[in-house]
């Protein structure tokens, strides 16, 4: 073979090695960037169905609703997890360094995935050990945003996890996101974020934790439950050494500081933060049913509101003891008060009485109960009668018993006649044959209309009965009913909340005033009058007397059937309170041997509660508009029972003897009574019962 041939045979072979590298790498290449479009078509699928990472909501966690008293002070919370959202102002210095040294080094050099972090953890678990790859903003991702995707080991939610915390840390600053992440996360015990967590373990805040404290919390997030310090204070220890040996290394602490905190021992104070139910549990679940009228469950036990309530800690404690006080003094552990105390001049619920043990008994006889008012209903008839014109100095026959209907047979208590008597005459002693014949006149209709417009909710059946007391209605509808009559006619409903605030501090409701006048003041006043001689010369309504409250007083007693039910409803120009005493489980009540009544049981709580609350007060007299009713001539109106010429003009009245000229009735026995009636047919034909007044 010539020179020329070995040549080109050289030639040749090197042309087919310079081919086959340069094919080599073209199909390397080829692969290389079909991978990578494949990747990128993989990734960029990962990436479709992403939560809204760029709301700000995307990373709110839940946090409690808070209930405050009118002072401030919180009395309740709602919440799924126990967490306070805080500032960086209000943590301390070593929780920020011993979180970054433990979880995530280089945190402020990043920009949410750490490739030096993810290269060193590869290194360190192929060595055998474990260290985490995430950074703070990638766990801050996973518990807010991907919170449905947390456990989802996937690398597609690893790539998803990543892409948004890269996303977040161009919106937000890295102390923004070193603040969500220590609000957030979770340590132990059911404390959710810091704060949280430095109440529940240590009773303080988290600005004030000490180094040793902040290492031990620090090493929680890890592994909550195997580093819980009430369960495994050994590890908890371990931990909390392991944190701050970290800290050293990072040239955070000194020497001096990592031995002396290395040498303490655990010493744990647990802190609790108020319960769903709080002080004053009967309240709190009352306003728990207002919130849920405008806002779903979800946002109560999560949503982080702030709501401003009416309580006022002093009313409460007064209606507190004068309840507690009075359940001693009656001696039996069954008995149950309900009570509501309003502010006269804003319908303000500044105390409520729910019951006499939440532990027990849930049910709230302060807005749940419905339980028959008796003759406490009789002020609505009144104000309906005075408001129509009708002359509370008018007379109306007081004899028992009484035809009002062909169904309806009404009778005083134990049957007892009165003779011909004014309808003021008639609340005072609390007679049912005058008011049933009023009632009739005016239209049952007429009647609960009024109730209605004057604050009772609850929807009450027309049968002529309810004048009486027949149907059931809650002590909190009581009150916002009296409560119109001392705001001189002008109605409000109960308040309970003043203000609610989101989370961020906005305000989303604020009780705006905005009274209704429903009765003309000189309405009010007249009616208010005839309940001041009530508590004057009323029988179980001058139980009040026994109290120091310098301050007129008007109200109203009631008693249902067998004494099941006792009841006082009364004001004075500072406060409107409703008191309802019986038994979960209707039973006739008894008193020291004797059938229950309202100056032995209700009457007094109200007294108890006005003398604490108006002790000191300046004496203040009932609104007057300064002119009286409209009334029509007594003569204009007519009664089922009563003879027109009582009205007449020329009909005497023996007021001392409740005896006419014109007529030969007997004089009645001197019995200090309320009343007795019995309902129509139509409405379960039930006798209900007041007993006797002052016995």
């Amino acid at each position: 073979m010539g020179i020329r041939t070995r040549r080109a045979h050289q030639h040749s072979r090197t042309h087919v090695v310079a081919f086959g590298i340069a094919g080599f790498f073209g199909f390397m290449a080829l692969l290389v960037a079909t991978l990578f479009v494949s990747l990128t078509l993989t990734v960029n699928d990962w990436l479709k169905d992403l939560p809204d990472y760029q709301s700000a909501d995307a990373y709110l966690v839940p946090e409690p609703t808070t209930l405050y008293a009118s002072d401030g002070t919180v009395i309740a919370e709602y919440y799924l997890q126990n967490r306070r959202t805080i500032e960086m102002d209000q943590v301390s210095q070593y929780v920020i360094k011993a979180t970054i040294d433990t979880e995530d080094k280089r945190f402020y050099k990043h920009n949410g995935v750490d490739p030096q972090g993810i290269v060193r953890a590869v290194f360190v678990q192929l060595a055998g050990g474990s260290e985490g790859a995430s950074t703070i903003t990638q766990q801050l991702v996973r518990n807010t945003v991907l919170s449905d995707e947390q456990f989802d080991y996937s690398l597609k939610r690893k790539v998803r996890e990543a892409y948004i915390a890269i996303q977040m840390e161009k919106m937000y600053t890295k102390d923004q996101i070193l603040m969500m992440y220590l609000n957030t996360i979770y340590y132990g015990d059911g404390a959710y974020g810091i704060q949280a967590a430095s109440i529940n373990y240590f009773n303080k805040n988290a600005s004030d934790l000490t180094l040793a404290e902040a290492a031990l919390l620090a090493g929680l997030p890890q592994a909550p439950s195997a580093y819980d310090p009430t369960v495994n204070p050994e590890g908890a220890v371990w931990r909390r050494n392991v944190v701050l040996s970290l800290m050293l290394e990072g040239g955070d602490i000194t020497q001096e500081e990592y031995d002396a905190a290395k040498g303490e021992e655990l010493v744990l104070n647990h802190g609790d933060y108020p319960d769903s139910v709080g002080r004053y549990p009967y309240f709190s679940d009352y306003v728990r049913e207002l919130l849920l009228e405008d806002f779903d469950s979800n946002t109560i036990l999560q949503g982080g509101l702030h709501v401003y309530t009416t309580i006022d800690p002093t009313w409460q404690q007064y209606a507190e003891e004068a309840v507690a006080e009075q359940l001693e003094y009656l001696g039996d552990d069954q008995l149950q008060f309900g009570f509501v105390a309003l502010d006269t001049h804003n319908a303000y619920v500044k105390a409520m009485v729910g019951g006499r043990d939440y532990n027990i008994s849930q049910f709230n006889t302060a807005t749940q109960a419905r339980r028959q008012v008796g003759s406490s209903f009789k002020t609505f008839v009144l104000a309906c009668a005075v408001q129509n014109g009708m002359n509370p100095d008018i007379y109306l026959n007081g004899n028992s018993p009484l035809q009002i209907t062909d169904e309806w047979e009404v009778q005083n208590y134990g049957g007892a006649s009165y003779g011909t008597v004014s309808l003021k005459a008639a609340t005072q002693d609390s007679l049912n044959t005058p008011y049933a014949q009023v009632a009739m006149t005016l239209g049952i209709e007429n009647v609960i209309q009024t109730s209605h417009d004057m604050g009772i909710s609850v929807d009450l059946p027309p049968y002529p009965s309810v004048a009486l007391g027949s149907a059931g209605i809650p002590p909190i509808d009581m009150a916002e009913g009296y409560c119109t009559l001392a705001a001189d006619g002008m109605h409000r409903d109960a308040v309970a909340i003043t203000r609610i605030e989101d989370r961020n501090g906005n305000v989303v409701y604020e009780h705006k005033d905005n009274p209704t006048q429903v009765l003309d003041p000189a309405v009010a006043e007249a009616v208010t009058e005839v309940l001041e001689s009530v508590c004057t010369y009323g029988h179980t309504g001058s139980a009040v007397l026994n109290y120091s409250i310098n301050q007129p007083i008007a109200g109203k007693t009631g008693t249902t059937n067998d004494a099941r039910d006792l009841w006082f409803c009364g004001y004075t120009p500072q406060v409107c309170c409703a008191v309802w005493c019986g038994y979960l489980e209707e039973q006739r009540i008894y008193v020291f041997g004797y059938e229950g009544q309202p100056g032995r049981t209700s009457t007094p709580v109200f007294g108890r509660f006005a003398e604490k609350l108006l002790a000191g007060t300046e004496y203040e007299s009932f609104p007057n508009c300064g002119y009286t009713p409209e009334y029509k001539d007594n003569s204009e109106w007519v009664f089922s029972n009563t003879d027109s010429a009582v009205n007449s003009g020329y009909y005497y009245y023996n007021w001392y003897t409740d005896t006419d000229t014109t007529d030969e009735t007997e004089e009645t026995e001197e019995t200090y009574t309320e009343d007795t009636y019995a309902d129509d047919s139509s409405y379960e034909e039930t006798e209900i019962t007041e007993i006797g007044e002052g016995w």
